[in-house]
């Protein structure tokens, strides 16, 4: 009955974006108004997160981070796989996290190198390829919008914290050119493919960055049009007071949710954009504040709430930081990190010091890395 009910809704939001909604041109004319929401306005840190955030950066720094990018994990692998990145293959995902993470350290020369050798990376036809194996030179062809909103908010970040326009009008292209793929027509897709000019059936509800939409969106009646009907199409996809969670994503053919196995970081992620805008629901921040207070924030559950994968993930712990400081949180933030710190390796023999990651196998991934990282400054 659920999916039936939101199969109406949505059958309202589609009417209303096809009907107010036309795509922009690839160049893109900046907001008006000075991107300052994208700068928090309160810190609720402790030393004790400085310090060890330091030393995670240190070693993110000098361990993984290369002139092209940043490696996926500290361990190479000799072969690859089409399904996910592995090894010392690289992400526009942690390029975008790291480039936030600069950002928000006043590190600004070192955005400006690092944000030019991603364009280099991973720029293509305006978007960011998602994903680049050094080994075989070979970038993918397809994008991650969610990974193209990261570098675009971040780019706003560093005008916002440097009181410039050094970024404004890049920043505002690289969204036109996702309004002319991914976000046709006011429809966040999970990607574009420039060279067959088309797009994904679905949207991940995770990958709507409300607070990056609404900037560019709000400029404009058609906009936003287009940013009411994305919120709905995320609040559509709620799965009830019993299981506070959303489904994964949204079948723009079926128009239908899925209803496959959660991934707890796309879930928090989404949670997490809720929060930034003043939607996180009550019994979403209740449910997540007791995972962590019983240490059982698993890796995987089932759209009834059951688990799916009962390993825990250091990245997940950080994410639930962020919500919970997002939304001012400070208790839950504060036990929230201080499991995050648990997976940091601390033994002074291991090449991995200072990571997030195993000690005895040295497998560290940027993902949890630099999540953990930019939680540390909330």
């Amino acid at each position: 009955m659920r999916f039936k009910w939101q199969f109406g809704i949505v059958l309202l939001s589609i009417g209303l974006l096809l009907g107010g909604c036309q795509s922009k041109a690839v160049t893109g004319t900046p907001p008006k108004t000075k991107p300052t929401t994208f700068v928090r306005s309160t810190s609720i840190h402790t030393a004790t997160d400085r310090q060890n955030q330091r030393r995670l950066a240190a070693f993110i720094s000098t361990k993984l981070t290369t002139k092209q990018g940043i490696y996926t994990n500290y361990v190479d692998t000799s072969q690859r796989t089409t399904s996910a990145a592995t090894g010392h293959e690289l992400l526009s995902e942690s390029a975008g996290m790291w480039l936030e993470y600069l950002a928000t350290q006043h590190d600004y020369q070192k955005f400006r190198t690092f944000y030019q050798a991603t364009v280099k990376t991973f720029g293509s036809h305006g978007q960011f390829s998602y994903r680049y194996d050094p080994r075989s030179q070979k970038r993918f062809a397809v994008n991650a919008t969610l990974d193209d909103l990261r570098i675009i908010r971040a780019l706003n970040l560093y005008d916002a914290l440097t009181k410039t326009s050094h970024y404004r009008q890049t920043a505002a292209n690289h969204f036109a050119t996702l309004q002319a793929g991914a976000l046709k027509n006011g429809r966040l897709y999970d990607y574009y493919d420039p060279q067959t000019k088309q797009t994904a059936k679905t949207s991940s509800l995770a990958y709507f960055d409300f607070k990056t939409l609404n900037y560019y969106e709000q400029e404009s009646q058609a906009g936003r049009k287009a940013y009411k009907e994305q919120l709905k199409v995320v609040h559509g996809g709620y799965l009830g007071n019993v299981f506070p969670l959303y489904a994964a994503s949204f079948n723009w053919k079926q128009l239908t949710y899925s209803t496959k196995d959660l991934n707890t970081s796309e879930a928090l992620e989404t949670l997490l954009h809720l929060a930034e805008i003043g939607e996180l629901r009550s019994t979403s921040r209740t449910w997540l504040a007791q995972q962590v207070k019983g240490h059982k924030l698993y890796n995987g559950y089932s759209t009834a709430g059951s688990v799916t994968d009962n390993g825990q993930s250091t990245a997940n712990y950080a994410l639930a930081a962020m919500v919970f400081a997002t939304a001012g949180d400070q208790a839950n933030y504060r036990q929230a990190m201080q499991l995050v710190w648990q997976g940091q390796v601390t033994a002074q023999s291991s090449p991995i010091i200072g990571g997030i990651g195993n000690a005895k196998t040295k497998q560290s991934y940027s993902y949890s890395n630099l999540t953990a990282l930019n939680a540390a400054g909330y």
